[in-house]
């Protein structure tokens, strides 16, 4: 299933670099249509026109000869990488066209959107890592206990095993969780 999901992620790609017509069409304008709907009404207090937002979004990634698109990596979905790049991208551009000296702040903390910026990237990285994780068991441990934020009561019930069973098992899946995440951030300082 993971090849698949790389094996379209590569043609989309190629097709997005080559400029092919075909591939572009489908992907702007049918398979991200929800989720650059939903990034517009995230980003933006104000109507944006789908059309635009793609011609601007397209003219990003294909600045300096597609290079964004050569640097994708295929460490996760290209929806996934894609729309944090878009989002990153609309707040960057939202917020420069905001007066740089205005006289009143227009906030005190961190912006609503910059925040939901920061869990959707923390959701992306946990994702990103969990998907690298042999042990299916441990995944829907983490998933289940830290991310649902079922109780660990419940999940043992669930599994059919005690609690001192699952945080055994929840142990063990935090040290594998851990050193992934080392060797992802070795690994990235490499680059």
């Amino acid at each position: 299933m993971k090849s698949r999901m790389l094996s379209n992620d590569k043609i989309i790609i190629q097709g997005l670099i080559t400029r092919d017509e075909k591939v572009t069409k489908d992907f702007f304008f049918t398979q991200c249509r929800p989720l650059f709907c939903k990034i517009i009404n995230l980003v933006f207090s104000y109507e944006v026109d789908y059309d635009e937002f793609v011609n601007e979004l397209y003219m990003y990634l294909m600045d300096d000869d597609a290079q964004k698109l050569k640097d994708f990596e295929y460490r996760s979905s290209v929806y996934t990488w894609l729309k944090v790049l878009a989002i990153r991208y609309f707040i960057k551009k939202r917020d420069r066209m905001i007066d740089d000296n205005p006289e009143i702040p227009l906030y005190d903390e961190p912006s609503q959107f910059q925040q939901q910026e920061e869990d959707l990237t923390a959701k992306c990285d946990l994702e990103r890592l969990l998907s690298m994780m042999t042990n299916d068991r441990y995944v829907m441990v983490i998933r289940r206990l830290m991310i649902e934020d079922r109780t660990p009561e419940q999940l043992a019930d669930e599994m059919g095993i005690t609690t001192a069973n699952l945080y055994n098992i929840k142990r063990r899946a935090v040290a594998q969780l851990t050193q992934i995440a080392l060797n992802d951030i070795e690994e990235y300082g490499k680059k």
